[in-house]
């Protein structure tokens, strides 16, 4: 900031009524491991943050004897979520609309309490700063466990306070620059979901073929020549009812799943493939064994994961890989294996462990070509937007990125906006 930048610590603004910085409940008060799962209080810890947001979704539950017990670290929308212990840095700007949620020991809410005194976007901001990043870097590791900002080391960092009005400015520049990589990240969401669900219309509950019988001339989302294609009737089979006309076989009629390829950690090296484990992506290699667009699901250790890759990679020998596509395609293949749940499949004990057999042998309705290649076609284009919108979010947040430093030192000015 400028030189004439008032700086104030976080105990004097707390002292003043402006900032209440607080973490999770330690001891006694904290949620027993029998009081998570169902319940309306979702637990944050540092593993429910990712690129500014609060993964509520995915975020584990407490019930509300758990919560009765919390003394502290309750949040609430508007605050901004920091993270303290372990994985320290992080950094979560919560919606104002957010659904009730707890800070685990390992997370603090900063929560502005006097907006003319202090902007939360504009603390949001000012905390992605160097200027701040050093202060708290400097105390992460002032014990001898892992990296650590206690909350008392958190109240004696200092927040430069320019005034509301640049704040707000300056939150303006940059929040209009989050939101619309937030409104990407939407996008590129219900992007995910329609394709998903796309697939399951066509292909498991034959909505197109079933809108037909009704009388049906056209039905969204298909295009009417493949449309036009279908039976108008379906036939019982072991498999249920299918579409009259589609065969009834198996897995190993649509795709040919093979183990990975060993490659030991000392023979990688950075590549332009991306390596392939059971759990997903570990790295990047020289050389790929596997031509994309392509698809992969955990063989050991890890099953019941399903990735799509793009482009060439090496699947390592901890995963299955589609080696050949029969009647079938990638994406297909790829939603075809997400609806199986191929964890009841495990064939280990001591290591989970997934037979290609156990999947080979499961029985499949086989659809016909051009219904597969139009739904190639369709989540192609449903992707490459969503590809268009990653890369455009990337670019804004280089901006972004760019600017803040800038707009924090008064380098570059905004027109201050009134309250």
């Amino acid at each position: 900031m400028s030189t004439n930048t008032p700086i104030r610590s976080v105990s004097e603004l707390q002292d003043d009524g402006v900032l209440l910085v607080e973490d999770g409940n330690h001891g006694e008060y904290r949620p027993r491991r029998d009081e998570f799962g169902e319940g309306k209080y979702a637990f944050i810890r540092a593993a429910d943050m990712d690129g500014g947001r609060v993964l509520f979704e995915s975020a584990q539950r407490i019930n509300d004897k758990a919560f009765s017990r919390i003394r502290k670290g309750v949040g609430q929308g508007g605050d901004i979520v920091f993270s303290h212990k372990g994985t320290v840095g992080k950094l979560a700007l919560v919606p104002l609309d957010a659904p009730p949620f707890v800070c685990s020991p390992q997370t603090t809410f900063w929560r502005t309490l006097d907006e003319e005194c202090l902007d939360r976007r504009y603390l949001y901001f000012f905390m992605h700063s160097r200027e701040f990043m050093d202060q708290w870097m400097a105390r992460s590791n002032e014990t001898d466990m892992a990296a650590y900002v206690s909350l008392t080391a958190q109240r004696q960092l200092k927040v430069a306070l320019p005034t509301i009005a640049e704040q707000r400015a300056i939150a303006g520049v940059l929040g209009a620059i989050d939101d619309k990589i937030e409104q990407n990240r939407c996008t590129m969401r219900v992007l995910v979901r329609l394709a998903r669900s796309i697939y399951r219309a066509w292909f498991v509950d034959f909505e197109p073929v079933k809108a037909k019988v009704a009388g049906a001339t056209t039905f969204p989302s298909m295009p009417k020549q493949v449309f036009n294609a279908l039976p108008t009737s379906f036939v019982d089979s072991d498999i249920g009812q299918v579409p009259e006309g589609w065969e009834v076989g198996r897995i190993d009629d649509l795709f040919v799943l093979q183990r990975g390829f060993d490659l030991p950690k000392k023979a990688r090296t950075d590549g332009e493939y991306p390596v392939i484990a059971a759990g997903g992506r570990v790295g990047t290699h020289t050389e790929a064994k596997a031509k994309g667009p392509g698809v992969t699901t955990g063989r050991s250790g890890v099953i019941g994961n399903v990735y799509f890759i793009s482009g060439d990679f090496w699947p390592l020998n901890t995963s299955l890989w589609i080696k050949e596509y029969l009647n079938s395609n990638p994406w297909h293949a790829y939603y075809l294996l997400e609806t199986i749940d191929l964890r009841a499949y495990n064939a280990g004990s001591a290591v989970p462990t997934l037979n290609r057999n156990h999947v080979h042998s499961l029985p499949s309705a086989i659809p016909p070509a051009a219904m597969l290649g139009a739904f190639e076609s369709l989540v192609e284009v449903l992707f490459g937007t969503k590809e268009q919108l990653s890369n455009e979010s990337k670019k804004l947040a280089e901006v972004r990125d760019y600017l803040l430093p800038s707009l924090l030192t008064g380098k570059v000015r905004v027109g201050a906006t009134g309250g």
